[in-house]
């Protein structure tokens, strides 16, 4: 099993760590979600770093359960809670988003906070390149993608009821100070770009603060698409989401074209034109076409910044394999790409003289 396709998609038995007692789920969704119907199977989905994700059988029905991890969580992280409401809120903006069912804080049920939503059935890609499609098929899949993060970043927040999601104003500054704090709570070693970055960052924040909804973690392998047509049914992972930039929110999406295949499954020194893979350039352009934008300025600190915090989610990652409490078997090798990733963003501070 040596691709991402292969290691992440589909189910596997329950992992010892994350089972739960299912007579007990099955008895509180009964009086959760209109004709459910039992006997319920539970099994767990490969993917997944963070909050462990369940395939939910019952009758003729399928549902999936995210829920936060068992153990010594980090404050604010594994916000199951706060996925459930923007996913719930999004529906109403004409964004793909799967249909929510419950949220339940009873810790009495499974052990910790869990939201359950309908299983969208279509494809999973976890290969940036695409391989094996078609040039035209994959510029399609990445205009799709393209398409959505632009109604993300243009829904109007209040009209569907987030405008206390998260604080508008000081968003960089803010989330630096955040990352930087969990970063260190799970630092496993040194790396000195980290460091650097951490006292770089703060003092060249960029002007304007434009607010959206933003994903937080909007990739390719988030997303569920249709089984046949390039057309994005869900979008997956919602738990980084908030009000913040949303420049910020797009430079995380633009960086695997900054970063080697090897590193976060980056597109540096591919060939993007024969694989009809848009470059940089012309992913901007159709963005800033979508949200009337003349450009976007700033544009290498947005990467800095992005490469910096998914150094810290990568050792975030790092930490929880140190605590026992890593929700993927794979946890180790997401972990060691924070050093390559920080010294990426390093070279993009760097890079700007």
């Amino acid at each position: 099993m040596n691709t991402r396709q292969e290691k992440f998609s589909g189910t596997q038995p329950v992992r010892e760590a994350h089972k739960f007692d299912v007579a007990k789920l099955e008895d509180y969704l009964k009086g959760q979600i209109e004709d459910f119907t039992g006997p319920l199977e539970v099994e767990q989905f490969k993917g997944g770093q963070s909050n462990p994700t369940y395939r939910l059988k019952a009758g003729d029905k399928q549902y999936v359960l995210r829920r936060k991890p068992p153990g010594t969580l980090l404050p604010s992280a594994h916000a199951v809670d706060r996925e459930y409401k923007v996913i719930t809120a999004l529906a109403k903006a004409n964004v793909p988003v799967p249909k929510t069912y419950c949220l339940c804080t009873d810790e009495d049920v499974v052990g910790t906070w869990f939201y359950v939503m309908d299983c969208v059935e279509g494809r999973i890609f976890w290969e940036p390149q695409l391989p094996g499609m078609e040039p035209a098929d994959r510029g399609a899949i990445y205009d799709a993608m393209n398409d959505v993060i632009a109604k993300i970043h243009s829904a109007d927040y209040a009209a569907i009821g987030l405008d206390d999601f998260g604080k508008p104003g000081n968003y960089f500054e803010r989330q630096i100070a955040r990352w930087s704090k969990q970063y260190k709570a799970s630092e496993t070693e040194t790396i000195d770009a980290m460091e650097q970055l951490i006292v770089w960052l703060p003092e060249n924040i960029p002007p304007g603060d434009d607010v959206s909804v933003v994903h937080g973690d909007y990739r390719l392998d988030n997303m569920v698409f249709h089984p046949t047509e390039p057309r994005v049914l869900a979008v997956l992972d919602w738990e980084l989401s908030t009000l913040g930039n949303p420049l910020g929110d797009f430079a995380y999406h633009l960086m695997p074209w900054r970063l080697a295949p090897d590193v976060f499954r980056g597109f540096d020194g591919v060939d993007l034109e024969s694989l009809g893979i848009p470059t940089e350039r012309q992913y901007v352009d159709a963005y800033c076409r979508r949200t009337g934008r003349d450009g976007i300025p700033n544009l290498d600190f947005y990467m800095a910044y992005n490469m910096f915090r998914l150094a810290g989610i990568a050792q975030g990652i790092m930490g929880r394999v140190r605590d026992g409490t890593a929700a993927s078997k794979h946890a180790v090798e997401t972990g060691k790409l924070a050093r390559p990733i920080a010294e990426a963003g390093w070279a993009q501070v760097e890079a700007m003289g």
